[in-house]
């Protein structure tokens, strides 16, 4: 069994305080999947002080016999995000993300070249984040 991924280290008593406590805030979760396995997600949240509304769609299209996931994501913000996932498919273990976004009003992009690999004794993962002004590299080994 591969070692956890370095940012889920410590997940179960971040979730704690952040999904099981809505102090001031309430929240609104529905999913749902056609029949031909597209899966919809919308997400919303109200800050009950300020009376400030966040909401998303999501829908996630997953090709299973190429081992590829499309996720495209719109939010009240107005941005637009696509993450394209390839799993499995190149080498057993690594995974290939390429995870976008873009705000139509002012015309900013990002971009997240996302890749993780597995095995049972390490878990790596590099991130670069491309941005008009610098490139900048993460990464993180468990070992």
């Amino acid at each position: 069994m591969a070692p956890p991924c370095f940012a889920d280290l410590g997940k179960q008593a971040r979730d704690i305080f952040s999904k099981n406590y809505h102090i001031g805030v309430t929240k609104l979760d529905c999913k749902t999947k056609t029949s031909t396995g597209v899966n919809f997600a919308v997400v919303g949240t109200s800050n009950n002080d300020t009376g400030r509304v966040n909401a998303s769609l999501e829908t996630k299209y997953l090709f299973k016999d190429y081992g590829v996931t499309i996720k495209e994501k719109w939010n009240t913000e107005n941005i637009l995000s696509t993450d394209v996932a390839v799993e499995d498919q190149f080498v057993k273990g690594l995974k290939l993300n390429l995870d976008s976004s873009f705000a139509p009003q002012t015309g900013k992009k990002a971009g997240t070249i996302k890749t993780a690999y597995k095995n049972d004794h390490v878990h790596l993962n590099g991130d670069v984040d491309i941005d008009q002004s610098a490139p900048q590299f993460h990464g993180a080994a468990v070992l």
